[in-house]
């Protein structure tokens, strides 16, 4: 069964893509974090040919492409159009989100621009693990918004149960805190997936993509 299956969406090399998306995805970049701290940004991307693949393509049970890929016009404009391209770790992320998902017994709704985040989209500032395709901003659960300390509070209590490792931003209105939504992240995880591109050109690529 596991060799009949094959995932839906094309691995690709960020560094073999054309030069506008580059410019906008820095793949394998160094960037700093809000605590100065250097991450490398991600290489390998899934290639999304369209909306309607977005849509009809299953990370989970419950969570389906198009919901981590929501952005508007603060997003770069090279990224607003298709193909799209988002981290391979994303689909860490989908799992994760299941296990959040048995915990609440409800739907969980991701806020527009609370997923996928390229590194040039306006809201990304410092280095945020949305660029990693491994965080996630939850407006809702089930019929409960949460736009409240008691409500945020509780459901990242929950979902930091239910997802080893999994970081939460504090209640409150400071920055790096939040008060209309739960942000749940799983760090800056980087992903190369079985049957990625062979890498050829090696270390000096990416010098040159810099």
């Amino acid at each position: 069964m596991g060799e009949a299956y094959r995932f839906p969406l094309r691995i690709v090399d960020g560094l073999r893509l054309e030069k506008p998306i580059r410019d906008a995805l820095l793949p394998a970049r160094v960037v700093y974090d809000e605590d100065g701290l250097p991450r490398k940004l991600p290489r390998y991307f899934y290639e999304i040919p369209s909306w309607e693949h977005a849509m009809s393509t299953q990370l989970s049970d419950n969570f389906a492409l198009w919901e981590f890929i929501q952005t508007d016009v603060r997003e770069a404009a090279p990224l607003r159009a298709f193909p799209r391209y988002v981290p391979c770790a994303i689909t860490l992320l989908a799992l994760s989100l299941e296990r959040f998902r048995e915990a609440v017994d409800t739907f969980v709704h991701i806020a527009a621009n609370g997923g996928y985040r390229s590194p040039r989209h306006a809201m990304s500032g410092p280095a945020t693990p949305h660029s990693w395709g491994t965080a996630v901003n939850i407006y809702r659960i089930g019929d409960v918004f949460l736009d409240d300390r008691e409500s945020i509070e509780r459901y990242a209590a929950m979902a930091r149960q239910s997802i080893p490792g999994a970081w939460t931003r504090p209640f409150g209105t400071s920055k790096g805190q939040t008060d209309d939504h739960l942000h749940v992240d799983l760090g800056y995880v980087l992903s190369m997936p079985r049957g990625a591109p062979e890498d050829h050109l090696g270390f000096n690529a990416e010098r040159r993509a810099s």
